[in-house]
């Protein structure tokens, strides 16, 4: 069984996923990804997986295979996520659906099939991401910010239910960060939303890297069940 740390970053094609795949390979971990897409990022100790994280065996034979290359799981972090910015009004169920089945269901898939390999070493962290979009409550974000709401619920109770294997489960909860996912929003919402923050100024993957860190470090085996939202509190 291989020492080396490993971890699995769901939605790594682009974005934050693919920021914070660098970061840990830079690390010196073994990284392994997911997309629906296939991705760019090449490094020898990047093992990258086309799949759809709401799709049960997909995900399960991904670690699967995971166990066959890797000797198992240190960490996972659930990062694939999609937004649709509109008015609750305005959003059809099907786009209702996507957002819940990608951010929701995928998020609870992954930690469920990632969990079981965990169970085995009696260790491992899961963090999860949410959004500031939560506690603002933002007009214009309600699917968005529900399903996010759902994955800080989930990570509360799986907290409880996988205290006693040696896992922790927590929660990110970014504020906006200049990536594909808010290029579409008009850049004085981003200002005003910028601007509730105790610290006002956009977030960097670097940022989002640092709450990550320390969730994962061996230390923090004490901290589980919490979400830190960047920018301080609105």
């Amino acid at each position: 069984m291989s020492e080396r740390k490993t971890i699995l970053i769901t939605g790594t094609r682009k974005g934050i996923g693919r920021g914070l795949a660098e970061h840990y390979l830079n690390q010196g971990w073994q990284v392994a990804g997911c997309s629906r897409k296939p991705t760019e990022l090449e490094h020898r100790d990047y093992h990258h997986f086309t799949l759809n994280v709401t799709d049960e065996q997909q995900v399960a034979a991904m670690m699967n295979q995971i166990k066959r290359d890797f000797g198992g799981l240190t960490a996972l972090v659930n990062c694939a996520g999609i937004a649709r910015m509109n008015p609750a009004l305005l959003t059809p169920t099907g786009n209702a659906e996507e957002i819940m089945n990608t951010n929701f269901i995928g998020t609870f898939v992954c930690s469920r099939e990632a969990a079981k390999l965990m169970m085995r070493r009696q260790t491992g962290r899961i963090v999860n991401f949410s959004t500031i979009a939560v506690p603002l409550a933002l007009a214009g974000e309600a699917l968005y910010s529900a399903s996010k709401a759902a994955v800080e619920q989930l990570s509360r109770s799986l907290a409880r239910e996988l205290g006693g294997y040696g896992i922790t489960v927590n929660t990110v909860g970014p504020n906006p960060i200049q990536t594909e996912m808010i290029a579409n929003v008009p850049p004085e919402k981003l200002e005003q939303l910028v601007a509730r923050q105790a610290v006002a100024r956009f977030g960097k993957i670097e940022d989002v890297a640092n709450v990550v860190d320390f969730f994962l470090r061996e230390e923090s085996n004490l901290i589980s069940g919490q979400t830190i939202y960047l920018g301080g509190p609105p």
